[in-house]
């Protein structure tokens, strides 16, 4: 199964991550099909980039977001 998840990136104690769409197989930091965003929670308030043309096409052609990116498409205006 295709998912729209989150790849962490960044130093220790310092997050940063990717918003990409991976297979559910590989590991979380793992091999990704396609890298569609990014979301720092550092800055205030928080910052979210996606390509929404991008992201819709991916999700009408089945692939789930996890809860997190969900939520964070909804906030972005994609979903």
């Amino acid at each position: 199964m295709v998912k729209i998840r989150l790849r962490r990136m960044g130093a220790k104690k310092a997050p940063f991550y990717r918003i990409v769409v991976a297979d559910s197989r590989y590991p979380r930091d793992g091999r990704f099909i396609e890298e569609i965003g990014t979301y720092n929670p550092l800055k205030e308030p928080s910052e979210i980039k996606v390509n929404a043309e991008s992201a819709q096409k991916w999700i009408k052609d089945g692939a789930q977001p996890t809860d997190t990116v969900r939520i964070l498409l909804k906030k972005a205006g994609v979903l």
